[in-house]
């Protein structure tokens, strides 16, 4: 279940040796969370057993990325990210994250594994500001379009670069 948040503009920043980890059904439902995945997010680890991993999303973050995110691992991808998260108390932290599908002996997905880093200081920035056209679109276009608004720019600011998403994302 979804608690309601208040964002705030308090920050935490990552320790260079954190790495957080979590895994989830193919449901995206929380079945495992690290110490560093919990101290950072807020929560106990029996609020995060069992919810949504969307417990985190920052109100920042495009719908759009995390329509590319699913698209990609549930097409049996890695997908690299720069995100902000959100913690129980309303702070933000922004990661480095490496979500891959987790496999049966069959190649079937059974869940999914991320693992977050530090990001650098200028993917956070080249991020953020991608993210705010992105979301600024999802906002104008409503919520039936919003997805397909904000993936529209993020193709443009692509196409403009001439590069690929995960060309961009490792990049930055």
């Amino acid at each position: 279940m979804k608690r309601a948040v208040t964002p705030t503009s308090v920050e935490r920043v990552m320790r260079e040796e954190d790495f957080i980890v979590s895994m989830t059904d193919v449901k995206g439902r929380i079945t495992y969370g690290n110490r560093i995945f919990i101290e950072f997010s807020g929560y106990s680890e029996d609020e995060l057993l069992g919810t949504q991993h969307n417990i985190i999303r920052h109100p920042d973050m495009p719908r759009a990325v995390f329509k590319l995110l699913w698209d990609k691992i549930q097409n049996k991808e890695e997908c690299f990210a720069y995100v902000k998260n959100m913690s129980k108390d309303g702070g933000f932290y922004w990661v480095f994250a490496n979500v891959t599908p987790t496999f049966d002996p069959t190649g079937n997905i059974t869940g999914y594994l991320s693992v977050r880093r530090k990001p650098k200081l200028s993917g956070v920035q080249t991020a953020g500001a991608v993210y705010a056209l992105m979301l600024e679109a999802e906002k104008q276009a409503g919520p039936a379009n919003a997805i397909d608004a904000g993936t529209k720019v993020l193709v443009d600011i692509l196409k403009d670069k001439g590069l690929s998403y995960d060309e961009l994302v490792l990049a930055i």
